[in-house]
């Protein structure tokens, strides 16, 4: 007689009601994932995880979006991988930037994947993290690749929201303000800001600014 396959159990996190029911359908027909839990933001997130642990029933798995009400992804994800280090999380996101990729793996997260992705795929990232395993969607996965070989340099390195970010460091915003103007945490916003010094090689905002105006990322008036 074969062991039975050990389930693993899995909180989905979208702020998205639909997006939730559709995961959860799928896991139904599976027999080693289920979803044990639902939230509709970091916040909730992080109630329903302290909520399970006084109980001893952490989930093996958190499957993350990463652009919520309240607290976003990246920082939820942050925050439950230095809380609960045995939970993985897994992001499941509609933007494919590598920086949001690298941001998020040094956060502590186990999977990124796309929501294009097929349910098989994120089946396949759920079973990996409990593994203790990376795994990237094969899209991000190859547009890093081709990033690694052809870097772009200057202003065109930088993502969108790094572009709006340095516009708002242009206008002379603090960490604190960009974080309100982008629905963000304080500490992603800070997060982006060193991105933007790094990338541009910068040493101050005060430089950040002048290559805002520059390159004419300022509104008029500004």
């Amino acid at each position: 007689m074969t062991d039975p396959v050990p389930t693993l159990k899995v909180l989905i996190v979208d702020d998205h009601a639909v997006v939730r029911r559709g995961i959860k359908a799928y896991f139904e027909v599976l027999e080693d994932i289920e979803a044990v839990g639902e939230a509709g933001d970091g916040q909730e997130a992080l109630e329903k995880l302290a909520a399970m642990s006084a109980y001893g029933e952490l989930p093996d798995v958190v499957l993350m979006d990463l652009m919520m009400p309240r607290l976003d992804g990246i920082s939820a994800t942050a925050e439950i991988t230095g809380r609960y280090p045995e939970v993985k999380v897994v992001v499941l996101t509609s933007f494919g930037e590598t920086e949001r990729l690298h941001t998020v793996l040094e956060h502590g997260a186990s999977g990124y994947l796309l929501k294009d992705a097929g349910p098989t795929e994120v089946a396949s990232a759920i079973r990996a993290a409990s593994r203790d395993e990376v795994f990237i969607d094969t899209a991000v996965a190859k547009h890093l690749t081709r990033t690694r070989l052809s870097p772009p340099t200057g202003v065109s390195s930088l993502t969108q929201r790094e572009r709006t970010v340095l516009a708002l460091v242009g206008q002379g915003r603090s960490n604190q303000e960009i974080a309100g103007e982008l629905r963000i945490s304080e500490r992603t916003a800070r997060t982006h800001v060193s991105n933007v010094l790094g990338k541009l090689n910068l040493r101050s905002r005060t430089q950040a600014a002048l290559v805002a105006v520059r390159e004419g990322l300022l509104p008029p008036g500004s």
